[in-house]
């Protein structure tokens, strides 16, 4: 009897489950130094989240160096290295297909802070205060 093909819920469950795992080899593998290049050994990188395209054929993985100095370069030196990454996280994966690795940097603390300070706006402080008093 053939299996039964997998529900959307549990599909998005294992592109999140498959998601995370290679953000861990990611992380695994820059902790380590394992990737040959100056400007990656250089900086103390974070891969703070990769998105999976449902077919787990697609991976983008956002990353941070520390005190977000130089993210073009490391981006940029991230995608030089692009087919040795991929190979590892295939290598470590273990699904039939090898997702295709894309790079991007990390901007949602940058909105994170521009969210902020909006809220700290005196005019949004007031609107807030005449929200609680009612």
């Amino acid at each position: 009897m053939a299996k039964a093909p997998f529900t959307t819920e549990q599909q998005s469950v294992r592109v999140l489950k498959v998601g995370e795992r290679v953000r861990h080899i990611l992380s695994e593998l820059l902790a380590r130094g394992e990737v040959h290049d100056d400007v990656v050994s250089a900086a103390n990188i974070s891969v703070t989240e990769v998105r999976m395209t449902p077919d787990l054929r697609h991976a983008t993985a956002y990353i941070k160096p520390l005190l977000g100095a130089g993210e073009d370069e490391v981006v940029h030196a991230l995608r030089q290295n692009t087919a040795f990454l991929q190979r590892e996280v295939a290598k470590r994966l273990g699904l039939k297909f090898a997702p295709k690795l894309r790079f991007r940097k990390d901007e949602s603390f940058a909105e994170a802070d521009r969210i902020e300070a909006l809220l700290r706006d005196p005019k949004v402080v007031r609107d807030l205060g005449e929200e609680e008093e009612e």
